[in-house]
């Protein structure tokens, strides 16, 4: 068995993995990323991400974000409720930033993190496949399997990034299941789109609509046998459904490329925090997509650790105070945002008749008080640490 020491292990090279391994390179400390895949690039995720201003400002201090191309800025964002006139309208202008936030795929930005990381003085080991994670007073122990052999890593500090799975069994997660599945697309409509995003509230779900190059990414909520249906759909007959449950905001809807579909939950870890172990990113929290929060608070996480453990000297890397630090300092945001996303889900995706009429009313009254709609912008873009 081989074996090694570190002052931090990061398991798992997305995009958050990443960006809490390139905030901490070029300090002196000894990173060590451990991914799964075969190498860093991957191209085979189908998804587009909605990136909020508050992380192009966070991937602009990792120098990650000149590395980007083809990003397609929000301007505005339209919420709408199926069948009533309640409406709110959120604009970059108001809020005094270029954008609200952008769009694009997830591989694109995977690549301009990976390409950072090269350069720099973090090790990464890919087709690293982990199998424990384990903490004694000092240190956590990882266990993983590298070209045929078993690895032993001791780090000061064990970060997971990526799913959590290892903790899971001793550490269940809180899981809310909300009976819903997203289908996602890049569609074509025969308006162009002028850098608009819309969220629309129905009674099955919300629907997402990301401005992205010549079209939109679409994001549809449908529950899970009826999200399996409309994979066999034809073109035609899903871009007619479309029409029928959207409108003609954005004209016809003209072209649409692969459909894909993913079941849509609330998965919360009981804690962020264990001895010598901190969970970020999809480890700490999955997120419902609406209002596109869970990714952007990932980041967050990342970048919030990376300054406690920078402020910590070395040896108390990992440590109880180190940690529970951590721990405070992300708190109100990731509380925030979960229940942000889990309130819009459960109040906006019921067809209860009286509900319906309030949630119209209160969609029009935000839209009157420009304090409030500032607010809700805010957070959106920066989350509730601002």
């Amino acid at each position: 068995m081989n074996e090694s020491q570190c002052d931090v292990a990061i398991i798992g090279g997305g995009p958050v993995g990443a960006a809490l391994a390139l905030a901490l390179q070029g300090n002196g400390l000894q990173v060590v990323l451990l991914e799964a895949r075969e190498s860093e690039v991957n191209t085979t995720d189908p998804r587009a991400l909605a990136l909020s201003y508050g992380t192009r400002l966070l991937l602009q201090r990792l120098g990650a974000w000149d590395a980007l191309r083809d990003v397609s800025g929000i301007k505005v964002i339209e919420v709408t409720q199926k069948q009533t006139t309640g409406h709110t309208t959120l604009r970059a202008e108001e809020m005094k930033v270029p954008d609200l936030g952008y769009v694009l795929p997830y591989t694109m930005l995977h690549a301009a993190l990976q390409k950072g990381l090269a350069s720099g003085d973090v090790t990464c080991i890919y087709s690293a496949l982990v199998s424990e994670l384990r903490h004694t007073n000092d240190a956590a122990v990882i266990e993983y399997q590298h070209q045929g052999q078993t690895h032993t890593l001791t780090a000061r500090l064990a970060v997971a990034a990526d799913g959590g799975k290892l903790l899971e069994a001793s550490h269940p997660p809180q899981i809310t299941d909300y009976g819903q599945s997203g289908v996602i697309a890049h569609l074509t409509t025969s308006k162009a789109n002028t850098g608009k995003a819309f969220e629309h509230f129905t009674t099955q779900g919300p629907m997402a609509l990301l401005p992205y190059l010549d079209g939109y990414e679409l994001v549809l909520t449908a529950d899970h046998e009826a999200a399996q249906d409309m994979l066999k759909w034809d073109d035609a007959t899903f871009l007619a459904y479309l029409h029928d449950h959207f409108g003609d905001r954005v004209g016809d809807f003209v072209t649409i490329g692969k459909r894909s579909c993913y079941p849509l939950r609330l998965k919360r870890a009981p804690d962020i925090t264990f001895p010598h172990t901190v969970l970020i990113g999809n480890a700490a929290q999955t997120l419902h997509p609406v209002a596109g929060q869970g990714f952007n608070l990932g980041v967050r996480d990342a970048w919030e650790l990376a300054q406690v453990i920078l402020d910590s000297a070395p040896e108390n890397i990992g440590s109880a105070a180190m940690c529970a630090a951590y721990r405070k300092s992300r708190r109100i945001d990731r509380n925030a945002g979960i229940r942000f996303t889990d309130g819009l889900v459960r109040v906006f995706s019921n067809d209860l008749p009286l509900l319906g009429h309030v949630r119209s009313a209160a969609l029009s009254l935000l839209d009157t008080f420009p304090m409030a709609r500032k607010f809700v912008a805010k957070r959106m873009m920066f989350g509730a640490n601002g």
